[in-house]
């Protein structure tokens, strides 16, 4: 395919954007430019298009500061770019092989905490709206054989989703598409230069090896066109995750009672369910489960009593008819999170597993369905709410007690796993907390007639 027709490649990136609905007239919109082509190209067609797009465009930088000057020369570059098209830069930077140490992660898994971290700041600051990465459609066969060499299931296979939400935000991929070569010849055609990472074709790192060893390998021995079929695979195995994801909600919601799993219940459920729910449940546990701990799990599931070790001191307890995730080590003070809650809108809290959702309810529908449900007066409440984890002297009221008590007492109750307890969450106005999980209504917030607010939450798909 030749590029010499630019107006080709451009119609294919909006076809792209619309397809998958990643981008709104107004959208702020920082392109994460590392100085590479993929990124680079990414930026001069986001330029090319925005105003038909009706964005306004930023850079965003993250320095890992692993190449020493070089590293430094890649900002420089990306500076200098951003100065020629008059766009702002967000740049930020962090030792990220002293990150990896402390966290004991790969110098790629520390690289992408520290970049989406970055994002997510960005983001939850209200500087942009949403991140574009250049992520390529290589990029998108390398995953999926990266996944497929260490283990994974059909959530793994999905590979790179054109979109992951980040607080009320997002990071979008509109190149997932296009091959890395089509774009190095898209730049060479606008004769716009680009920086080189001379890491790239190290083989010390996994990525690299499959890259330039196992894909032309697969190329030449077995299917010239992997990448386009490893990428397909990743397009069917995303539609059907995401099916399987609504069906967990559902059946999580249906089997979970007390932070427990109600086994009678879960063996009911189809074998590919009952995996996911477990799964799940061990999520929002703060556990991590591998195929191998999953089936233990599941082998034991007729028994009326038994435990099964899993990693980082976590073990999965049956008991009385019930399957809990616990731990009997101490474990690391867990970071808070914090969110801006629109009304009506959404947020998704990664460090929970969930979904908190407003609603606006009518006074009819209030009594019918959500008579249950905390209901607030949506006259006493701001346009946007903030939820978080509890902290230290925060107090709550909820209704039908006498006074306001300290969420820490309200919480001993509940004999909750260290972990959990630390992240339990609250909604506040302004600095009152109005609503908390798995109580009732802030006692000078409850809705007594008209239009009211309902605070849901729902759990998120075991793997995103």
């Amino acid at each position: 395919m030749s590029w010499t027709d630019h107006s080709t490649i451009l119609r294919r990136v909006r076809e792209y954007l619309a397809r998958h609905s990643l981008l709104k007239p107004g959208d702020r919109l920082g392109v994460a430019v590392s100085g590479g082509p993929d990124s680079v190209a990414l930026l001069r067609m986001l330029l090319a298009l925005r105003a038909d797009l009706g964005v306004v465009l930023s850079i965003v930088h993250f320095n890992h500061k692993l190449r020493g000057d070089e590293s430094d020369g890649d900002e420089q570059f990306v500076r200098e770019l951003a100065s020629s098209h008059k766009l702002d830069v967000h740049a930020s930077e962090a030792d990220t092989k002293r990150f990896a140490r402390e966290k004991e992660l790969s110098l790629e898994a520390a690289g992408r905490e520290l970049r989406y971290g970055y994002f997510g700041r960005l983001i939850r600051e209200g500087l942009i709206d949403k991140v574009a990465t250049g992520h390529t459609l290589d990029d998108q066969a390398e995953t999926v054989l990266l996944r497929v060499c260490r283990g994974t299931g059909t959530s793994g296979l999905s590979g790179i989703h054109p979109r992951l939400r980040v607080g009320e935000g997002a990071v979008i991929r509109p190149l997932l598409w296009a091959q890395h070569r089509e774009l190095v010849r898209y730049l060479k055609e606008l004769g716009q230069s680009w920086r080189e990472d001379s890491t790239n074709s190290e083989p010390i790192y996994t990525r690299n090896r499959i890259r330039h060893q196992l894909i032309p390998f697969l190329e030449k021995s077995f299917n010239s066109e992997v990448v386009n079929s490893l990428s397909n695979l990743a397009e069917i195995a995303r539609a059907e995750d995401e099916f399987w994801s609504a069906a967990t909600a559902e059946a999580f919601v249906g089997v979970h009672r007390n932070q427990c799993l109600a086994v009678a219940e879960l063996l009911k459920l189809p074998l590919a369910l009952q995996r996911r729910v477990i799964r799940l449940a061990a999520i929002q546990a703060g556990a991590t489960l591998d195929f191998h701990h999953s089936e233990q799990i599941l082998d034991q599931l007729g028994k009326p009593q038994a435990q099964v070790e899993i990693p980082n001191g976590f073990r999965a307890a049956l008991d009385r008819g019930t399957l809990r995730f616990e731990t009997g080590e101490p474990q690391a003070k867990p970071c808070g999170y914090s969110y801006r809650l629109p009304i009506p809108g959404k947020v998704d809290v990664a460090e929970l597993g969930i979904r908190i959702s407003t609603l606006l309810v009518t006074e009819p529908e209030a009594l019918s369905r959500y008579n249950d449900a905390p209901r607030l007066a949506l006259d006493r409440l701001p346009p946007e709410l903030l939820v978080r984890n509890w902290r230290p002297g925060d107090r709550f009221w909820p209704e039908h007690t006498r006074s306001a008590r300290k969420v820490k007492e309200l919480l001993q109750g509940r004999h909750l796993p260290a972990r959990e307890k630390a992240l339990w969450p609250v909604v506040l106005a302004g600095d009152q907390i109005v609503w908390m999980r798995g109580f009732p209504a802030a006692a000078e917030f409850v809705a007594r007639h008209g239009k009211a607010l309902v605070i849901e939450t729902h759990p998120l798909s075991p793997e995103r």
